[in-house]
């Protein structure tokens, strides 16, 4: 079988050669340590025998390693370089990381929490982190990379194997990190592009939600009361929370203009009791109609 990607077959050689290395050097040193032990204790060898300018071992086991590592680096390289060449008509998909979920914009507009892509079409990930360092992991695939913010990188893959598949964050994150995670999807490609022009959103559901869900914003944020990283969205609106301003403690009413306040300068107006700072602004990914979408939903919870 050839594997989920086309990169399983090139990593999983190169880590069989230096496993077979490492366990032939294992068995080896360990076998001839315990020879040595034995043979060379005081009672057998009461005088002791030392090896002395002998050039010949000395170049021995200077050679040796450097050859086995040249010879590790060599296979590495051969499947790491083809990691890095995009292939013409990739398909290209935007990877969003943030604390603590992942959201994929397709070339159409279309987003998702899930990556859906294509049997046999390369596709490449143009990686992007809207908060901290993430990395991108798709253990089937043999592929990860670091979603850096403030920098562009970037992966791609041909998913040779219909099913669906672990997608992770491979870099702590923070307090949730172990919640990051989503997967991968792989169509026939007919099924692949129905997909792409259908809506996710279900026909009874809130656009607010969906604009929550969209942005991951139900990852720190519960609907249904419980507290996790920032305040439960559920009966929020019209209540009076203390909120810290500027150090300083003071009580305000939940409205429409502290929602959107929240949303575009989260750390203004901390409510009592959760950490500053953990909250990116979203004034450059949410348009205002958005938030008003938003803002209705949470009025009705």
């Amino acid at each position: 079988m050839s594997g989920a990607s086309n990169f399983v077959h090139g990593v999983d050689l190169t880590f069989i050669i230096i496993l077979g290395i490492s366990l032939f050097f294992l068995v080896g040193i360990t076998a001839v340590m315990i020879y040595f032990v034995i043979r060379y204790s005081r009672k057998r060898n009461p005088k002791a025998t030392n090896i002395e300018g002998n050039t010949k071992l000395e170049i021995l086991w200077t050679v040796i390693p450097l050859i086995l590592v040249l010879v590790m680096f060599w296979f590495g390289w051969v499947g790491y370089q083809p990691m890095r060449k995009v292939p013409e008509g990739a398909i290209p998909v935007k990877a969003i990381g943030q604390m603590w979920s992942w959201s994929f914009e397709y070339p159409n507009g279309k987003k998702s929490a899930e990556l859906v892509v294509p049997l046999n079409k390369p596709v490449k990930l143009d990686l992007f982190s809207r908060d901290v360092l993430h990395s991108l992991y798709i253990p089937a695939f043999r592929i990860k990379e670091d979603v850096v913010p403030g920098k562009n990188n970037y992966m791609w893959f041909t998913a040779l194997e219909l099913g669906e598949y672990d997608l992770y964050c491979a870099e702590y994150c923070g307090e949730r990190h172990s919640y990051m995670l989503s997967k991968v999807k792989v169509l026939p490609e007919a099924e692949y592009e129905s997909w792409l022009v259908q809506s996710d959103i279900p026909a009874d559901e809130h656009p607010g939600l969906s604009v929550l869900k969209q942005n991951g914003c139900i990852a720190c944020h519960s609907l249904d009361g419980s507290k996790i990283v920032g305040p439960s969205f559920k009966g929020i609106y019209g209540h009076e929370v203390e909120v810290i301003t500027d150090g300083k403690e003071r009580k305000i009413i939940v409205d429409d203009e502290y929602i959107l306040k929240s949303i575009y300068e989260p750390n203004a107006d901390v409510v009592k009791g959760f950490n500053p700072g953990l909250m990116i602004s979203y004034k450059e990914q949410l348009k205002e109609e958005d938030v008003k979408k938003i803002i209705e939903y949470i009025k009705g919870l």
